[in-house]
């Protein structure tokens, strides 16, 4: 499930189509369960009941009816007093169990408009069931008899809901995007291209928040956090750092940061279950990864910058030819892993990294410009 666009707003994936028929078939079987033998008249309201109701009668195991009424609240009317029938009940309901099917219950004006409207009815009971349910916002007191999901207090299409018309159709459930549009880049580059130097130039042009998973690591161990010491009992042993010890340094640099516009995460994620995780990590700020930027640069090329870099930084690794070159194939294998990850999903963009600095600096704007 992808972010998709209605009208002139961004909603994100909430409920997928199989947490959906799962809902729904337990819904049906409680109730199927309870009425025993009984034949129950099923009510949808329309309009946003009609995907609930079909599944739901599909899903039912026994003999059931169906009908459907619809009330002038859908048609833009403001105010509970001015809610009215538009279509009513063609049968005579006395003494049968009635079972409201709703797709969702918030504020409950509708429900207390519905219970108006079977006072009058004579059934044997009126029993309420809403495929979602937001405790937040429900301000009423009639009981509930069976809840699909709960949910928070936000808006949602999909699955008959819909804005301003549109978003109906979706089999799945989306949930609005509330936050500003962010800019989050996954800057990837082989040892020697030149990342840390086209970082500083992005997040000054972008305003966006630098995080170097290097950094994130000595600063967690410096300041002896939980995390921190975690990480250096592996490291002390010569083990990996376990992904979720990453994932978890990385969250937490990301809530530290909760005001920023976007972010630039250096050396993060270096496997798919790390690339899942910032997924995950994004769509918790109603956001997401805009792009995997990648520096493109000759083996040769590198391995020359590197040697020369050597001379003057003194670091061993940029010193011996054969480190340098497992250090790339290293880069190359962790890469296409991600590079597919990404290029599934139309977010992977090359970057020639060769010339100056200048025109790297401009070619990577011009990709960044475009998201």
């Amino acid at each position: 499930m992808q972010t998709i666009t209605l009208h002139d707003k961004q909603f994100k994936p909430f409920i997928s189509e199989s947490e959906l028929d799962d809902a729904v078939t337990k819904m049906a079987n409680q109730v199927a369960h309870d009425l025993g033998d009984e034949v129950p008249v099923f009510i949808g309201i329309l309009n946003g009941s009609f995907m609930l109701v079909s599944d739901f009668v599909k899903k039912y195991p026994k003999p059931c009816e169906v009908t459907f009424i619809k009330l002038a609240s859908y048609e833009g009317v403001k105010s509970t007093e001015d809610i009215q029938r538009l279509i009513g009940l063609t049968q005579d309901l006395t003494g049968r169990t009635v079972v409201i099917l709703e797709d969702i219950i918030d504020t409950g004006n509708t429900l207390e408009e519905v219970h108006r409207i079977f006072k009058s009815e004579n059934v044997k009971q009126l029993l309420i069931a809403t495929l979602f349910y937001k405790p937040e916002a429900y301000k009423k007191d009639f009981k509930l008899h069976y809840v699909g999901l709960e949910i928070p207090n936000k808006f949602i299409v999909g699955y008959g809901l819909d804005y301003d018309g549109l978003g109906r159709d979706l089999p799945a459930v989306y949930q609005l995007k509330t936050t500003q549009h962010m800019t989050n880049l996954v800057l990837f580059g082989p040892p020697g291209a030149g990342k840390g130097t086209q970082a500083n130039f992005l997040k000054e042009k972008y305003d966006l928040v630098h995080i170097s998973t290097g950094d994130v690591f000595r600063y967690n161990i410096k300041n002896q956090t939980a995390l921190g010491t975690l990480a250096k009992s592996y490291m002390d042993k010569g083990h990996l750092v376990p992904d979720q010890v990453t994932i978890d340094m990385l969250e937490a640099e990301v809530e530290r940061n909760a005001g920023a516009k976007g972010f630039i995460f250096d050396g993060f994620p270096r496997n798919e279950t790390q690339a899942i995780a910032l997924d995950k990590i994004m769509a918790s700020k109603d956001s997401e990864v805009s792009a995997m930027v990648a520096l493109e640069v000759e083996d040769e090329v590198l391995v020359q910058r590197l040697l020369e870099r050597g001379k003057t930084s003194g670091r061993k690794d940029d010193s011996d030819e054969s480190i340098i070159r497992n250090r790339i194939k290293v880069y190359y294998n962790e890469t296409a892993i991600l590079k597919d990850y990404y290029a599934a999903q139309n977010k992977y963009f090359g970057v020639d990294g060769i010339g100056g600095i200048e025109d790297i600096t401009k070619r990577l704007n011009a990709v960044i410009d475009k998201l």
